[in-house]
């Protein structure tokens, strides 16, 4: 048994066109974008598109009005293709433009994401890309459309488009920690916003506003943010778990401040199963920021690979190595794709990650299940499940 594809398959042979034969264009001409979900993420990636690649933002939609008119302001778009309400995303992937930037909440992706492509179009799309099994199955075979259409799909992973990272996978590959035995892994930080409603707002609208602490539009936050570091923890690893054990909670002091936006955990505690007798534990925390840290460390017999996201990465034993004092890892990774993703579409020669940026949300989800329902959860259980969140969504427009 191959435990790294249970159910996953990378979409097969991606195919290379012919320069001239580019999407929408000639190489190296102007590549055109548009921006699904303008809010705090859409923007700040957004401006990378033309600082960094030459790229311009034609193409807006959002469905809270004012996050889509300043940020129709802030890019300079042509307020005709400022698109708003429920068909936006729609209406937006089958306008005149070369790809779609996905930065809506996770529990559209796999609507917004095969949307763009059903439409033709090349798709940069935010992690998480689902909330649960059946729309890691779409986005699956999304991937693979993408694939059998010649588009790039890729999900901005930071730390695997870092060169730090990267090397520290290719030793841990060759041996320098020897076989990997036990992983330490968790996400530590403060609460990540209050909430960001307004009185007399529209109850779904205020629900997306704070997407990060709703466990149905976010997954909850060991889906939506915690991500990070479980993705780390496989691609050095080299598989994903095969089970699971966990507990977690909401701590009920938050419940009547202002910081009560949702109604996700802000902490959990897992123990992950993985091939060849590896064993790991994962914890994360939202409830202050006296202590806050990414953190994957990979202990083998021979030395430990001791890795922060946005910080120290190193490996300590005997092949040590100094990769790093610190990483840029938010922005540079974000910048590195952004750079991988026009020029694959500039080229004409896609990039697709849509398998392992499943897998990755898959291992989150199942440390999930396993929290909420405080058991043993296996790969294979979880694979089988048809269980789909459902946000009952009401908005007024």
């Amino acid at each position: 048994m191959n435990p790294r594809r249970t159910f996953l398959q990378a979409a097969a042979g991606v195919l290379i066109l012919k320069p001239q034969t580019a999407f929408g264009s000639q190489a190296n001409s102007t590549v055109e974008v548009g921006i699904v979900g303008c809010g705090g993420r859409g923007n700040w990636i957004g401006k990378f598109f033309p600082e960094f690649t030459g790229a311009r933002v034609v193409a807006l939609a959002d469905v809270i009005r004012e996050h889509l008119d300043s940020t129709v302001h802030a890019f300079q778009v042509d307020a005709a293709r400022g698109y708003y309400g429920p068909d936006a995303y729609n209406e937006l992937a089958h306008s005149n433009l070369d790809a779609v930037i996905i930065m809506t909440p996770p529990y559209f992706h796999p609507l917004h994401a095969q949307a763009a492509i059903d439409a033709g179009k090349h798709v940069y799309l935010a992690k998480p890309v689902a909330v649960d099994v059946p729309g890691c199955r779409s986005i699956l075979e999304t991937g693979k459309k993408a694939a059998g259409k010649n588009l790039t799909f890729l999900v901005d992973f930071q730390s695997r488009a870092q060169p730090v990272f990267q090397e520290l996978v290719s030793r841990i590959r060759r041996g320098d920690l020897g076989h990997p035995a036990l992983a330490q892994v968790f996400y530590y930080a403060g609460r990540p916003a209050k909430d960001k409603g307004a009185p007399g707002m529209d109850p779904g609208q205020r629900r997306i506003m704070n997407f990060y602490m709703d466990r149905v539009l976010g997954g909850d936050i060991i889906v939506e943010q915690n991500i990070h570091v479980i993705d780390m923890a496989n691609w050095y690893i080299g598989a994903h778990p095969l089970k699971a054990a966990g507990t977690g909670g909401r701590t009920t002091d938050w419940l009547g401040t202002p910081w009560d936006a949702g109604d996700a955990y802000d902490h959990f505690l897992v123990n992950y199963w993985y091939p060849g007798d590896v064993h790991a534990t994962f914890s994360s925390h939202q409830l202050n920021g006296a202590f806050s840290d990414l953190c994957v460390r990979l202990v083998g017999i021979k030395g430990t690979a001791d890795t922060h996201y946005g910080g120290l990465v190193r490996i300590v034993g005997d092949n040590a190595w100094m990769g790093a004092e610190k990483d840029d890892t938010f922005r540079s990774g974000a910048i590195a794709n952004v750079k991988t993703f026009v020029e694959a579409v500039r080229t004409g020669k896609p990039v697709n990650n849509a398998d392992q940026a499943v897998e990755s949300n898959l291992t989150a989800i199942l440390g999930r299940m396993a929290a909420y329902q405080q058991r043993l959860a296996t790969w294979d259980e979880l694979m089988r499940s048809d269980e789909k969140l459902e946000a009952e969504l009401k908005l007024r427009w």
